[in-house]
This record gives structure tokens, sequence and C-alpha cells, in this order.
């Protein structure tokens, strides 16, 4: 009796410790790890291989079915190229961020003026940022060597004025309304060659394309 009572010991403290993380955080811990998975173009196996958690147990923590323990979630965690606090959400503010017209973050360069719309939170994948191009000025150098981490991708939005995209030799024309996606990670920059300040918007996702 005393032996079977010593093993069942950490069963019943894990036990004691599991519920709360469970029914406060199971499902929203599921929804929010398979889209990051996806964001990141991964599959349950791949995320499986870089966290090194099983995918049945992976696809039972994304439908809620099964809470993971501390460990676990940090495995998971550090797959998806995040700490623990972060994929918890334990380290972030209420999740409404606003970004004031007056206060947000500018740089402006060569007649190329852009702002960053999206703050820097924990663990975001994607930018937004407005771009402003006098006629004749450019994002970047012919030369310039990418800018974002493999496997980004850009997609821009034309708001007024014309706009020329050169990305990896090629060249695309764009007007009012138009917009492009592309690999981000390839050399590329924009170009207003109009007679009139060209504004587009563009976001920015990184690590979607795994080629």
């Amino acid at each position: 009796m005393t032996a079977k009572s010593a093993t069942q010991k950490p069963s019943q403290e894990h036990e004691a410790t599991a519920p709360a993380f469970r029914a406060s955080s199971s499902p929203a811990v599921g929804l929010r790890m398979r889209a990051l998975r996806e964001a990141m173009g991964l599959s349950l196996r791949d995320l499986a291989e870089r966290s090194r958690v099983s995918a049945p147990m992976l696809s039972q923590v994304e439908r809620g079915e099964t809470s993971p323990t501390l460990a676990v979630a940090a495995k998971i965690a550090a797959g998806l190229e995040l700490t623990l606090s972060q994929l918890l959400r334990l380290d972030e503010e209420p999740h409404v961020a606003v970004s004031r017209a007056d206060s947000r973050r500018r740089s402006e360069r060569g007649g190329h003026r852009f702002e960053e719309l999206t703050p820097p939170l924990p663990g975001q994948r994607a930018d937004v940022s407005l771009h402003t191009l006098e006629p004749g000025a450019t994002t970047g150098g012919r030369e310039d060597p990418p800018m974002h981490e493999p496997g980004s991708r850009e997609t821009a939005v034309v708001l007024f004025g014309t706009l020329a995209l050169v990305v990896d030799g090629s060249r695309y024309e764009l007007g009012p309304g138009d917009s492009v996606t592309f690999d981000a990670d390839l050399p590329h920059h924009f170009e207003n060659e109009g007679e009139e300040p060209t504004r587009f918007l563009a976001v920015i996702a990184a690590g979607l394309r795994r080629s």
C-alpha cells in the first residue's frame, strides 16, 4: 500500500495543477497554435519535427481536446519560433492596440516617406506600412539585398498614383486600386515614374513561403 501511494503521489500533484491551465487556456492555446502554424506554412508533421511533440498530440491540442503541460507547451512554442510567454500571451497587454496617426513610427529617405501602421507586438508575424513616393523616387536601390527574412511575402495596394514594382529582374506596372503579392525575400524595390506623388500600403507576412 505504501509503495502504491508513493507512485500515485506525482500524478495527484499533476492533476492538482493541470485543470486550471486546461480550463482557462486550452481552447485559446489550440486556436492560436493552429493559426500560427498555418501562417508559417507548416503541417502538423512539420511542427512535430520542429517541436519534438507528436503530431497526434498537436492535433488534439489544436482541437481543444487536451491541454499541454507547460513543458510540452514550451516545446510547441519553440517549434513556432516563439517563447512560452508569447504562445500563451502571458506578456501581452489586452489584445487591442491602437496606432494613433500622430504617434506612428515614421522615416523618410530620398523622396520616400513611410509610416509603420502596426505596433511592435510579441510574436507578431505581419506588418502593415503606408508609403508615399515623390515623382522619380524609389524605395531602394536596384542592387539592395532582400529586406525581409526568408519565406516572407509582401502585398502592396496602390491608393493613388502610379507605381512600378521591380522584383528579381522583372517589372510590373500598377495603377490606383491595383495590388500585387510577391516573395519579399527576393531583391525588389518600388518606383514612381509618374508626375504626381504615389501612395500605397504594404503588408509583409513573415515566413509564409516554404520552398
